[in-house]
């Protein structure tokens, strides 16, 4: 347990922890857990709190929530370090919960980094959980279904915590600018703009934000009793160039543009550069990926099927592991739509049935393509005629699938690019069936 010395004040703690929140009321982000209505804040106001593990990434709020918790429950709160603690440390508190559980007290044991236990600790868990003599709640980074013993995972309830938004993280710094606790007895200025580029910087974690704000607010320009947090300062903290991207205003949408034509010019270098001027500006890596996987589709498309792979490839692995490590995959798609064989073909196809289906909406399906799962629809002739192209000996038949009005309409004009020229082939070999078998039937 920690002491505080006869001179220390709260003063000396780091921003972060001064602003620990408190309450729920307090606490930002998760409100998928903690919003009105939601579950674990129903657990928490019923006092119905059962062992749990918290898995997210750092800096979201794991510990903060554990003694909100405990603080709501008026249990006692062990805060346990999986870092430092062994099999020796983990029966000396769980003497002191079940010397708590006799006096009427409820005991929530925390611990951070639970995945960091072996086996033989997380075991020695097990027995004190089963009987209720600790409330654990664990922490991790790691997914505790390949983390956590599987007998200690199936008595704990598993909270996914979400990385915490650039709102979440800017609505936060400027509390930490306001607040007493904060820099509310000081005469700070600091812009709007320059509080999105730390929550950008931060990358989700309210930790790394109130740091990078508490070194900037530090070491900045004092004049008159009012402190001014310069650009200037501000990337000396963050240890680059700060470019206060704006991911709603007009420089998002020039370098996203500046990527999409790069890679759609087969510019390779280009693509490469403008994909780092974002990245290290702060832009989410999964809004480049789901970009570069729309490219995939629009301008390459059937010329090069693999490249939808390629670029889904790289945004499971941008939602994954996130930055810096998924810098590399997008790199390898980037690189590899920059080189593809081109074509819009798939993006003017749908382009031109969108016309017709929003002029047309009310157009009927065709009788013969239409289920027909009651005897009423089958008396109505839906589905009569349908022929079953697998039963067919060249697997094709001549059914207009289209409504009357667009009979002939073609949307799909394929390209002589990459793979696309077999496409192409193959489109042209199947019209050419179905207008002999159609002229063969008049």
């Amino acid at each position: 347990m920690e002491q505080q010395t006869l001179f220390s004040s709260d003063r000396d703690l780091p921003l972060a922890a001064r602003l620990r929140p408190r309450t729920l009321r307090e606490f930002v982000g998760q409100k998928h857990l903690i919003g009105e209505g939601k579950i674990l804040r129903r657990l928490i106001e019923s006092d119905s709190i059962g062992s749990m593990i918290f898995w997210g990434p750092p800096g979201v709020g794991k510990t903060t929530l554990a003694r909100i918790i405990a603080n709501s429950t008026k249990a006692a709160f062990i805060d346990f370090s999986a870092v430092t603690s062994g099999i020796k440390e983990i029966k000396t508190v769980m003497e002191q919960a079940e010397k708590n559980k006799r006096f009427g007290e409820k005991t929530i044991l925390f611990v951070d980094e639970i995945h960091r236990f072996n086996k033989a600790q997380q075991d020695a868990f097990l027995p004190y959980v089963e009987k209720g003599s600790i409330v654990l709640i664990g922490a991790t980074t790691e997914n505790p279904s390949f983390e956590v013993n599987g007998a200690l995972l199936s008595r704990c309830k598993v909270f996914v915590l979400q990385a915490l938004t650039t709102d979440d993280l800017v609505g936060l710094l400027r509390h930490a600018v306001e607040d007493e606790r904060g820099f509310g007895d000081m005469k700070v200025e600091i812009s709007d703009e320059i509080l999105e580029a730390i929550a950008v910087f931060a990358n989700g974690d309210a930790r790394t934000a109130l740091s990078t704000l508490e070194m900037a607010v530090l070491n900045s320009d004092e004049k008159d009793g009012v402190f001014t947090v310069s650009n200037e300062t501000v990337e000396q903290c963050i240890s680059r160039k700060s470019l206060l991207y704006d991911k709603s205003g007009e420089e998002h949408y020039n370098l996203i543009s500046a990527l999409h034509k790069s890679m759609r010019n087969s510019d390779a270098d280009a693509a490469v550069y403008w994909l780092a001027r974002m990245l290290e500006s702060g832009e989410d890596p999964i809004y480049i990926a789901r970009r570069v996987t729309r490219f995939a589709s629009e301008d390459i498309g059937l010329a090069d099927p693999r490249a939808l792979e390629i670029a889904v490839a790289a945004f499971q692995a941008c939602h994954l592991i996130g930055m810096p490590e998924c810098s590399v995959h997008l790199t390898e798609a980037v690189v590899y739509m920059s080189l593809a064989p081109k074509s819009n073909a798939l993006y003017m196809a749908y382009e031109s049935a969108k016309r017709d289906a929003v002029t047309m909406l009310a157009e009927p399906v065709p009788l013969v393509i239409r289920n027909a799962p009651t005897k009423l629809m089958k008396e109505l002739d839906y589905g009569k005629g349908y022929q079953y192209a697998h039963d067919l000996e060249d697997k094709l038949s001549d059914m207009v699938c289209l409504p009357e009005s667009l009979a002939g309409r073609e949307y799909y004009r394929p390209t002589e690019e990459g793979v696309e020229g077999k496409f192409k082939t193959r489109l042209n070999d199947i019209k050419q069936w179905k207008e002999e078998h159609r002229k063969k039937k008049k």
